[in-house]
């Protein structure tokens, strides 16, 4: 492994622990508030970073080592930019949502 590719990973691994903390909190805020804004924040959140950094790496890492054929990588790209739109999108209405 070179240098380059174990700060790439340790990046990664920083920006979803960062997301997890922060849509925990939001999370808590949800629970201690009801507020559903809170709710659709901590998703978009956890989704815009945990989920979707994890799902990278993993993906990748399988392509890498020839666990998934190469021809599903175009897929896989379209679910991670799916999973993150799917994030911003929950962040988009948390903020223009309105209290109920």
């Amino acid at each position: 492994m070179n240098a380059l590719y174990v700060v790439n990973v340790a990046a990664s691994f920083a920006a979803t622990a960062v997301g997890l903390f922060i849509g925990y909190h939001a999370y808590r805020g949800f629970r201690r508030h009801q507020s559903t804004a809170m709710q659709y924040l901590s998703a978009g959140l956890v989704l815009l970073t945990a989920v979707t950094y994890t799902a990278t790496f993993v993906g990748s890492a399988m392509l890498r080592y020839g666990v998934l054929d190469a021809s599903l990588e175009a897929p896989f790209r379209l679910v991670v930019r799916m999973l993150q739109l799917a994030g911003l999108l929950c962040i988009a209405y948390s903020l223009y949502r309105r209290p109920s």
